[in-house]
């Protein structure tokens, strides 16, 4: 097994040998392009201690943040989730799961994406306070707990990756 270290990465299991008993296959780097991958899979089908491998299959992935991988998804899609998840980090991986599609994903970080808050609340409250003109009078009447409630129920997607870290997007 050769371990190519990177934090986002597949194993890559030969099939021929899986099938006779054995276990082959290697770590490769899923932030490289499709080309080099492909090279990759190669080498280690090449280096089969079954003669004549050229079937593989996609056994195990790290560093996707969630967002799941199939056993013969295509290099094109491994090379483009790879990709979007480095850009975006845990929001990426828990965007691609939510949606289930990374073009879907892709979309909304693109044009529905309002910010990272501490909490639904506060977005709730930064949106008041820049949108409404509250008597001073009135501004400790109003509860934000509330209005997070509704505004998750009708009109955003909250998504928590962290302690006090909640990403808001908008319905559309």
């Amino acid at each position: 097994m050769t371990d190519k270290t990177g934090e986002i990465r597949i194993y890559v299991a030969c099939l021929a040998a899986y099938n006779a008993g054995r276990l082959h296959g290697a770590w490769i780097d899923a932030l490289q392009d499709e080309e080099d991958i492909r090279e990759a899979i190669a080498e280690m089908l090449k280096a089969s201690p079954e003669k004549g491998a050229e079937e593989y299959a996609t056994h195990d992935y790290e560093g996707f943040e969630g967002a799941r991988l199939e056993e013969y998804s295509s290099i094109e899609t491994v090379c483009a989730l790879a990709e979007f998840i480095d850009a975006h980090g845990a929001l990426g991986g828990k965007l691609v799961d939510y949606f289930g599609d990374l073009d879907d994903a892709r979309q909304a970080m693109e044009d529905y994406y309002a910010g990272a808050y501490q909490s639904v609340a506060d977005f709730a409250a930064d949106l008041t306070e820049q949108t409404t003109e509250i008597p001073e009078s009135l501004q400790y009447y109003i509860d934000y707990e509330k209005m997070a409630r509704d505004m998750e129920i009708n009109d955003i997607l909250s998504i928590e990756t962290g302690f006090e870290e909640v990403h808001i997007f908008w319905r559309h």
